[in-house]
């Protein structure tokens, strides 16, 4: 979908499974299709945002298993697979030493809080979110889930605006 029209536009059909791609929980791409006609960009965005934001958990935890690791080049043609490539460019440049600190922080964290360590990697440099995932570990579990379901939200908002920019 090039444009904020054609997304107004599209079959319901359409435009919900183009959302799935940017958050596979199941009731976003419902929600926020159901919002359409949008005026603006910003408020498609925000709305998917905000939709993301208050998930349930268990919704929270399927979207999650749709996100590859952190420093994983997720594979295929995928809409999904597309998106989390770009999204981790960065780390095409992480040494290798960064990669295997990320690799251990990954098991470390999936056996503390039992799901993937989910971060916005746009913008961010692989030492960054080496540290982040550092940090987080020492969150405790409600706290862990408050700081995934945003980074899930801040996610979603950047596939959102690519779909109609």
């Amino acid at each position: 979908m090039a444009a904020l029209d054609d997304f107004n536009d599209e079959p319901a059909d359409q435009v919900v499974q183009a959302l799935r791609a940017c958050c596979a929980a199941p009731r976003f791409a419902a929600e926020v299709a159901a919002g359409r006609p949008y005026r603006d960009v910003e408020t498609l965005v925000g709305r998917a945002e905000d939709v993301a934001r208050a998930l349930p958990w268990a919704d929270v935890a399927i979207a999650l298993a749709a996100h590859p690791r952190i420093g994983d080049r997720a594979e295929g043609s995928s809409a999904e697979a597309t998106s989390s490539r770009r999204e981790q460019s960065s780390m095409d440049d992480a040494d290798a030493a960064t990669r295997d600190a990320l690799l251990e922080g990954n098991r470390a964290y999936e056996e503390r809080f039992d799901h993937v360590f989910l971060i916005r990697a746009s913008g961010r440099a692989p030492d960054e979110m080496l540290a982040e995932l550092r940090r987080r570990l020492g969150n405790d579990a409600e706290a862990e889930r408050a700081e995934v379901t945003e980074q899930l939200a801040q996610i979603t908002g950047l596939r959102v605006r690519g779909l109609v920019t």
